[in-house]
């Protein structure tokens, strides 16, 4: 898209201003860019080791799976304690706790594992609840990231150039136009003696 100015002074300035604070913004933009670079490879980092230890939890007790289908509603999440944590200006989701509802069950009339099976539950859903949290974290950094690079290149790409094209053709036309006023005006001048 090509820029669309005037040739005149004010239209000179207001894009030498312009142009001005895209200089100024454009480092503030790359270090976020690359601060949000860094946060997605180290959420990414973390999911991996996440996924692995709940792979590792799962392949425990996958003897024991048929036991715990028996019991499906036994344990359940009440509620999650989620607050908002600002990354380079990005805000995301940073899980404080995850709390469950265990149904009344007598230990007395059901197996002996029922207690250390209920743990295990609440930790193995407490993983998946992080890792979805986490996924959801790595979603709105990336979105940011990209956002941020694309706002990087329009600046560096399209509009940096653009402005400093027109004006340097602002700048030629009204030079251009101060000498045809100054070679009218010695026209005017030598016509002015010649008559007198």
């Amino acid at each position: 898209m090509a820029l669309k100015f005037q040739y005149n002074k004010t239209e000179l300035q207001k894009i030498e201003k312009q142009l001005k604070q895209r200089y100024k913004a454009l480092p503030t933009l790359k270090n976020k860019e690359s601060a949000l670079r860094a946060e997605v490879k180290k959420y990414k980092d973390g999911l991996k080791i996440l996924k692995e230890e709940l792979r590792l939890e799962l392949a425990k007790i996958n003897p024991m799976l048929s036991l715990f289908t028996e019991y499906k509603d036994l344990v359940s999440v009440k509620g999650l304690k989620v607050h908002g944590q600002k990354i380079a200006g990005v805000t995301i989701p940073t899980l404080d706790d995850v709390e469950f509802e265990i149904k009344d069950f007598s230990v007395f009339n059901n197996p002996s594992w029922f207690l250390d099976g209920t743990e295990l539950i609440k930790h193995i859903a407490k993983l998946k609840i992080v890792l979805k949290i986490e996924q959801k974290k790595i979603e709105i950094l990336e979105y940011a990231r990209k956002k941020t690079t694309q706002k990087v290149n329009l600046y560096e790409k399209v509009q940096i150039p653009a402005f400093e094209e027109a004006i340097i053709k602002i700048k030629r036309f009204l030079a251009d136009e101060e000498n045809l006023d100054r070679a009218s005006q010695k026209i005017v001048k030598k016509r002015k003696a010649a008559v007198l």
